[in-house]
């Protein structure tokens, strides 16, 4: 990305100089987050076609059980912390590795709530509506779409992790530490658009 830092950074920050030809690593990041659109797509075409082959009724009734007050709420928390993660982009872009720390600690407990509250809404339509994976042709395709994107959102946890790691391990806050803040920011970023997408597909349009 340009405007990534070129010179390192101290403990305090500085402002880091920009560049102006693309980074590779995150040139690189975008070509494999095309591919992971692809393969949402796919889910997508899936749900469609299993509501299309099913009957309205059928999918309207399951739908139903859904809870969509609850469902929305987690939604919020969720797209709220894509802004937690962007202050913390322009922290580590002005060299700030304790605000860049910050930002990204209150973006990981964001994430773990949403998957957390998601944990909650399964074993709810588990135990108490009868809707499982295997229950029906609803049952797979809500828990297939939604079921995904949660590992996603958890691989996404990780990689906050591994950044914060490196901005203790290191004494300096680099260049390198930068564009790797930056290139989580992408990938939390796709995960938090695709899930405006499902939300939308699976509890707004029955």
């Amino acid at each position: 990305m340009t405007g990534v830092a070129t010179a390192t950074a101290a403990e305090t920050g500085h402002a880091i100089p920009s560049v102006n030809r693309p980074n590779v690593t995150s040139v690189g990041t975008v070509i494999w987050l095309s591919s992971e659109l692809m393969f949402f797509a796919a889910l997508f075409a899936i749900y469609f076609t299993l509501r299309s082959v099913t009957g309205a009724d059928y999918w309207q009734e399951n739908a139903d059980t859904l809870n969509l007050p609850f469902a929305g709420a987690n939604t919020t928390i969720l797209v709220l912390s894509s802004l937690t993660c962007q202050l913390g982009v322009f922290a580590a872009e002005r060299g700030d590795v304790k605000k860049l720390r910050m930002w990204f600690v209150v973006t990981f407990v964001m994430g773990a709530i949403f998957i957390g509250g998601q944990v909650t809404e399964y074993v709810e339509l588990v135990v108490h509506e009868g809707l499982s994976l295997s229950s029906g042709p609803y049952g797979s395709a809500f828990y297939l779409t939604t079921g995904f994107h949660g590992l996603h959102v958890l691989g996404g946890l990780i990689a906050f992790l591994f950044v914060l790691a490196r901005t203790y391990a290191a004494r300096r806050f680099t260049h390198e530490q930068a564009t790797t803040a930056i290139v989580v920011s992408y990938y939390w970023h796709f995960v938090d658009v695709v899930w405006i997408g499902l939300f939308a597909t699976i509890y707004l349009i029955k």
